[in-house]
């Protein structure tokens, strides 16, 4: 056997990735893709290597040199005119060399597990493509199979629908093709369909035109959970480096990105906190039916929206400002904030990132769960000369909840005191009487003209994308500020829509909150099974846990991702908590999410 990799490609689309080198020099994470792609091959019994070059192609040649002498047969092919021709040229000019051995073709824009090449040479199919259930990322050959993986047809770019999504695969252009099939059907076809429509094509479309003859040659290999990608831009390169990241750098480049974790295939997200019941069903096919016109049309401005979420949210217009997420709105409040703040650590460090370090005053509980009630705060702070107190409720990461008559009592002590008291509630809606426990209610906004209260509705809302979130006070001269210091368009068509039609499905809201302590109480218990975690009680949707020795908190995260593809957040370090324990944090999601989670802490064994 033999492979042959086309290398021949400008890859224009990594600008200065590929100005001096062509497209398989990149480096991932320190290591070049033809370093990575030749040292997988070394490990099979391959006759010879032919590499296809064209674009930089000696500095390719020059940089192989005798790098793999003992390991690797190397031979090079040129395809002069790169610049003008598509891969099917690049293939056309070692057609000769395809038709004498069994060959691996792949392309030199990939990166992939190691796991792959043994996969497609171990196979007893002669000629096998390799393919990935579609993702949205993927983009190029797509293919339908039957029920014995025959390769049905392919799908080009004109003919791809996404109402047929579901029944595609990506080619993963690794493909395995024997002497004969290149001999009597491959080379032929591929002859004469580069003297029929020209060399600035792709060699697939030989594949595509032999697979309507029904004969069945070519058969897929599901590659079912193996990671793999390809790398034409800088977001694919960005991509490619996390999922491929070693240990030591594979949570910075996760937890750097806070987000976008759809785009990682597979992927059980349980760092970001969203509510995993709602919006329902019937509400996400409305904002689906409404998906060209909110696409095409501009959002009302901030008087509207302003208007819209007074009516979603149950609170007079002059009392509420909509943000573009919670995060618009807490940088503008830490802003306005003057003198001193309180702050409960741990918490969520937005809030301080965005004070003067200076004028901070923290209080941290003195107990193993990070317990704190409200006489402890008030005792606490009674002689910091204080002029703001933030409070997260329930708190993150602790899950510490104190009662909505509690935070009335320190509320009341705020006014006292003239203190600004914020209470951030984002995650109110999932504690236990959540149907009573907010304090976005025009009399208890107007009892205490002192408090600010904040909430995200990506959280318990289940929306993060939508980016929505609201501050609401009494102190009508705060409100007003913050409405100039923000931008008229700050919300969406999309989240103005979300806030018009929430109040139909309000119903469905409260069954899925509800639905949700239920599920939090299973897993809670779930959990507590694990012999390395002490579970925190949590009024959220999310535990804190110390991870018990001899475990590290990185050591389960990362056996996680990396055997599990679950993501879990390592908290060890955060401020607040004890230096010299670990912890770490878990969402909740729902029930088949989350048995999966707790059957991979299951599996992991020092």
């Amino acid at each position: 056997m033999q492979a042959i990799i086309l290398a021949a490609g400008m890859g224009r689309r990594l600008g200065d990735y590929t100005k001096d080198n062509t497209k398989c020099m990149v480096p991932v994470n320190g290591v070049r893709l033809i370093d990575r792609l030749l040292g997988q091959l070394a490990k099979q019994k391959l006759q010879r290597v032919v590499i296809v070059v064209g674009y930089k192609g000696k500095e390719l040649r020059e940089y192989i040199g005798n790098r793999y002498d003992g390991q690797l047969n190397i031979e090079f092919a040129e395809n002069p005119v790169f610049d003008k021709t598509n891969n099917i040229y690049s293939l056309a000019i070692v057609k000769d060399k395809l038709q004498e051995d069994d060959t691996l073709l792949i392309e030199s824009d990939l990166i992939f597990s190691d796991n792959i090449i043994p996969m497609i040479v171990e196979n007893t199919n002669p000629n096998l493509a390799l393919v990935a259930k579609y993702e949205t990322w993927m983009d190029g050959t797509m293919v339908r199979l039957d029920d014995d993986n025959n390769i049905v047809n392919f799908i080009s770019k004109d003919a791809f629908d996404y109402n047929d999504v579901d029944s595609y695969y990506k080619t993963v252009n690794i493909y395995k093709l024997s002497k004969q099939f290149s001999q009597h059907k491959y080379v032929p076809f591929l002859d004469a369909y580069t003297k029929a429509v020209g060399n600035n094509e792709y060699y697939e479309n030989v594949l595509r035109i032999i697979s309507l003859l029904n004969s069945h040659d070519m058969k897929a290999l599901p590659i079912g959970n193996e990671k793999w990608y390809e790398i034409d831009d800088k977001q694919d390169l960005d991509i490619a480096e996390a999922l491929f990241a070693d240990e030591k750098d594979v949570l910075r480049k996760y937890y750097g990105r806070y987000g976008g974790f759809w785009r990682f295939p597979q992927m059980l997200d349980f760092c970001y906190l969203v509510n995993p019941y709602f919006p329902s069903r019937r509400m996400k096919d409305e904002l689906r039916s409404n998906f060209d016109t909110l696409l095409t049309e501009y959002p009302s401005g901030m008087k509207v929206n302003t208007l819209i979420a007074s009516k979603c949210f149950g609170v007079s217009e002059q009392y509420v400002v909509p943000g573009n997420g919670a995060a618009e709105l807490i940088k503008v409040l830490m802003e306005d904030s003057q003198g001193k703040t309180g702050f409960i650590r741990p918490t969520f460090e937005e809030y301080p990132n965005r004070h003067d370090k200076d004028s901070q005053v923290t209080f941290v509980p003195q107990n193993d769960d990070y317990r704190y009630t409200a006489d402890d705060l008030i005792n606490f702070f009674a002689d910091k000369d204080i002029k703001t107190l933030m409070l997260i409720n329930p708190d993150n990461p602790s899950g510490n909840f104190i009662s909505k008559a509690d935070v009335l009592r320190l509320a009341q002590w705020s006014e006292d005191n003239n203190i600004r008291l914020v209470v951030d509630e984002s995650f109110v809606d999932f504690s236990v009487d959540y149907a009573t426990n907010s304090l976005l209610n025009d009399k208890i906004l107007e009892a205490y003209p002192h408090m600010a209260v904040m909430k995200s509705i990506s959280k318990s809302y289940g929306v993060p994308g939508l980016r929505l979130g609201i501050l609401a006070s009494a102190n009508k001269e705060l409100i007003a500020r913050i409405k100039k210091e923000v931008s008229i368009w700050n919300i969406n068509s999309f989240g103005e829509f979300f806030m018009q039609i929430y109040n139909k499905y309000e119903k469905d809201y409260q069954r899925a909150c509800q639905k949700f302590v239920d599920e939090r109480d299973r897993f809670e218990a779930s959990l507590r099974t694990i012999p390395f975690l002490r579970v925190m009680p949590s009024q959220a949707n999310y535990f804190l846990c110390e991870v018990l020795p001899p475990y590290t908190a990185s050591e389960i995260v990362i056996n996680m991702l990396k055997q599990h593809n679950i993501l879990t957040r390592d908290c060890s370090g955060k401020p607040g908590l004890n230096p010299d324990k670990q912890y770490m944090r878990i969402a909740v999601r729902n029930t088949e999410d989350n048995t999966r989670l707790v059957e991979g802490l299951k599996g992991i064994k020092k």
